[in-house]
C-alpha cells in the first residue's frame, strides 16, 4: 500500500460492478480513496437529467451499501458545478474551473494524491489539472449502457414495447445492493424512461441545459 491517497471523479449514476473494481483496487494501493460524484446545483437545488438520474444522496448510499463500514473510502459532495454552469469553460482557461479543483481538494488529506480514469482524454485533462492520472484501462459495462437497459424496461413495463432481452441484463452488471436502490427509487427510472435528455455537450463535457447559461 502506498502512502498517497487516491482520488475518483465520477457520475457513478448508478454505481456499476465496474466502479467497484476500480474503488476495490485503489483501496488495496493506497491509503485512503476519496469518491467524488459530479453534482449540479442551480439555486441550492441538485439538477437530474436523463443522463444524469440518480441524486448524489442516492448515489452514495450505492457507494455505501456497496462499502460498509470502510473507513478507507470517503464519499463527498465537493466535485459540484454551481449555475450558470458555462462559467466553467473554457476548461483551463476559466478561473471558476481552478476553483473547483481547490475544492475537490478542500477534505482530502494527505500532501500526495493521484488521480483514476480509464478514458485517454479525461487523463490529459486531469495531467493538467494536476491531478496526478495514473495509466489506466477502461472497464466493461459503462453506466451508460446500464442506464438504457433501465429505461428499456421501464418502457417495457409501461408500453409492452421494449427489449425484453436487453433489460433483464442490467442486474447482472450493478451490485446487489444498487439494484435494490434502484428498485427502491423506482420512479425516478420511471419518469426520465420516455423524456427527453435535456443536457448539452460542450468542449467534451456533459452539463444540464436547466442552468447552463
Amino acid at each position: 500500500m502506498q502512502a498517497a491517497v487516491a482520488i475518483f471523479l465520477a457520475h457513478i449514476n448508478p454505481l456499476t460492478n465496474s466502479h467497484v473494481k476500480i474503488i476495490s483496487w485503489l483501496e488495496k494501493l493506497y491509503s485512503s480513496v476519496y469518491i467524488f460524484p459530479v453534482r449540479f446545483s442551480k439555486d441550492g437545488k441538485e439538477i437530474n437529467t436523463k443522463s444524469f438520474p440518480f441524486s448524489y444522496n442516492i448515489r452514495k448510499a450505492m457507494v455505501d451499501s456497496v462499502f460498509t463500514n470502510n473507513n478507507k473510502i470517503t464519499v463527498l459532495p465537493n466535485y459540484t458545478f454551481y449555475s450558470p454552469f458555462i462559467k466553467y469553460l473554457p476548461p483551463l482557461i476559466s478561473p471558476y474551473s481552478w476553483i473547483l479543483r481547490k475544492e475537490i481538494l478542500r477534505n482530502v488529506s494527505g500532501s500526495k494524491f493521484i488521480s483514476y480514469t480509464g478514458d485517454k482524454v479525461e487523463r490529459i485533462a486531469l495531467k493538467l489539472y494536476r491531478f496526478n492520472p495514473i495509466k489506466a484501462r477502461r472497464l466493461n459495462a459503462s453506466a451508460s449502457s446500464i442506464k438504457q437497459m433501465l429505461y428499456c424496461q421501464a418502457i417495457y413495463e409501461t408500453s409492452k414495447h421494449g427489449d425484453e432481452y436487453k433489460w433483464e441484463q442490467w442486474h447482472h452488471n450493478v451490485p446487489k445492493q444498487v439494484v435494490q436502490l434502484i428498485n427502491q427509487n423506482w420512479e425516478i427510472v420511471k419518469g426520465f424512461a420516455l423524456s427527453s435528455d435535456k443536457t448539452l455537450k460542450f468542449m467534451g463535457m456533459k452539463f444540464p441545459t436547466d442552468g447552463f447559461i
